[in-house]
C-alpha cells in the first residue's frame, strides 16, 4: 500500500512526539477553531449540533486537566454553550449552492482588542465535478464585543470573501493576540488546482493578511506573493497573484495555525483523508466505507514557512479524526508540551483534547 507523504524536510528542531494515549471528550460538534480571549478563557464555533449548524462556546480552565484521568484532581475543563445559533441559516445561508442542511460552519476566529471576529463560511458537498469534496462558497466576518452572546451579523458583506478565500483560519498568538509579531493579522486560506476552496483533500494553503484596525474592510486585504532577491516577504492586492506558502497535492486541509512562543516555531496541524489502499479519498467520496485520516504537523518560522514536518500518523483516530488545533494557551511556557484539540466521526464528534509532548534535538 502507498500512502501519500508530505514532500517536506524533517524538523531540526523538533526531535520526536509523544501523544498522551488518553483524550478528553467535550461538548459536541465539529470544527472548533479557537482563539485565547481578553477575559483569559478560548472562544470557539462549533458546526453541525444541537439542531445548529452553528454556535458558539466558552472553554475554561487549564491545561493539568489530564489529571483528572488519574484520579490526582478534579477535572479543570469546562466546555459551555454560550451562543446556541448566531446566525439563522434561513437568512444567511441560502442559495442554489448552499447545501440545504449542511448550511455554515465556523471557519476562523480572532480575539483582538476585546473583541471577537468570527468567519463563518457557507458550503455544500456531493459535487461529482469537485471530486465530492466539502466546498466552501463564501464566507463573511461577524463580531462580538460580549464574548459570544450576542453579534453583529451585518460586520461585513456575506460575500467578503468568495473562491479560493471561502474558508479563511486566522493564525493564533498570545491572550487578545498579544505575542504577535506586527500589527497585521494573518489568515489562511485553503485552495486548490481548481482556485476553489475545500474542508478537506486539497491542493494548497495561500497566506493572507491585514492590519489589525482593518480587518473588516476587504479592499484593506492583500496576499502573500513570495519573498524578494533580498529575501523580504512581498504583499499584493490580488489573491490571483498569492503563491501557496503550503503545498499537500490532494492532502491539504483546512488546517489551523498557532505560535508556540516558548520554541518561537508556528505549528500546523494538517489532516485529509486516504482510502484503504492509501489514496486519497475525500470523506464523502464514499458514505459507506469511509477510509482513515492522515495528521502530519509541521513547525516554521515564519508564517509563510517554510514548513518542516515533524509528525505523521496515516490512520488517526477513532474513525478518521480532522481539523488539528493547538491552542496558545495550552501551550507550556517552554513550549515543550501542547494540547491538540480536534474532532472526527462517531465517537470523536466533539471537543476531542489530546496532550502532546515534544522532544527537541539536543543543542536547540
Amino acid at each position: 500500500m502507498s500512502i501519500p507523504i508530505p514532500n517536506y524536510q524533517k524538523s531540526t528542531l523538533i526531535k520526536g512526539v509523544e501523544l498522551e494515549k488518553y483524550r478528553i471528550h467535550k461538548g459536541d460538534g465539529d470544527m472548533w477553531p479557537l482563539t485565547w480571549a481578553a477575559d483569559g478563557n478560548m472562544y470557539g464555533g462549533a458546526g453541525d449540533n444541537l439542531g445548529s449548524p452553528l454556535n458558539f462556546w466558552r472553554i475554561s480552565g487549564s491545561a493539568n486537566f489530564f489529571a483528572s484521568c488519574y484520579g490526582e484532581s478534579e477535572e479543570h475543563i469546562k466546555v459551555e454553550l454560550v451562543n446556541n445559533m448566531p446566525l439563522d441559516p434561513k437568512i444567511y445561508a441560502t442559495g442554489p449552492e448552499v447545501h440545504p442542511t449542511f448550511a455554515f460552519k465556523p471557519s476562523g476566529v480572532i480575539s483582538i482588542d476585546g473583541i471577537l471576529y468570527l468567519s463563518v463560511s457557507t458550503g455544500n458537498y456531493g459535487e461529482e465535478k469537485y471530486w465530492y469534496r466539502q466546498r466552501y462558497i463564501n464566507s463573511w466576518i461577524i463580531t462580538s464585543s460580549d464574548y459570544g452572546k450576542t453579534w453583529n451579523r451585518e460586520a461585513t458583506d456575506q460575500y467578503f470573501f468568495t473562491g479560493q478565500l471561502a474558508g479563511s483560519s486566522f493564525l493564533q498568538f498570545g491572550m487578545d493576540y498579544t505575542d504577535a509579531k506586527d500589527e497585521f493579522v494573518y489568515t489562511y486560506f485553503p485552495t486548490s488546482e481548481e482556485r476553489v476552496s475545500f474542508w478537506e483533500n486539497g491542493d494548497y494553503m495561500i497566506l493572507g493578511r491585514v492590519h489589525k484596525k482593518n480587518i473588516l474592510i476587504r479592499d484593506a486585504w492583500e496576499f502573500y506573493a513570495g519573498l524578494s532577491k533580498n529575501g523580504i516577504s512581498e504583499w499584493a492586492d490580488d489573491e490571483n497573484l498569492a503563491v501557496p506558502v503550503f503545498g499537500y497535492p490532494k492532502m491539504t486541509g483546512q488546517n489551523h495555525v498557532s505560535y508556540n512562543k516558548g520554541i518561537k516555531r508556528f505549528i500546523m496541524g494538517n489532516y485529509s483523508f486516504i482510502d484503504s489502499t492509501g489514496n486519497p479519498r475525500p470523506y464523502h467520496a464514499n458514505e459507506i466505507e469511509r477510509g482513515p485520516s492522515q495528521l502530519t504537523l509541521f513547525e516554521a518560522l515564519e508564517p509563510w514557512g517554510p514548513w518542516s514536518v515533524f509528525y505523521q500518523d496515516d490512520n488517526w483516530g477513532t474513525y478518521g479524526d480532522y481539523q488539528p488545533n493547538f491552542p496558545t494557551k495550552w501551550m507550556s511556557k517552554n513550549g515543550e508540551t501542547m494540547y491538540m484539540v480536534s474532532s472526527g466521526s462517531y465517537d470523536d464528534y466533539n471537543f476531542t483534547v489530546q496532550k502532546v509532548e515534544l522532544e527537541l534535538h539536543k543543542g536547540t
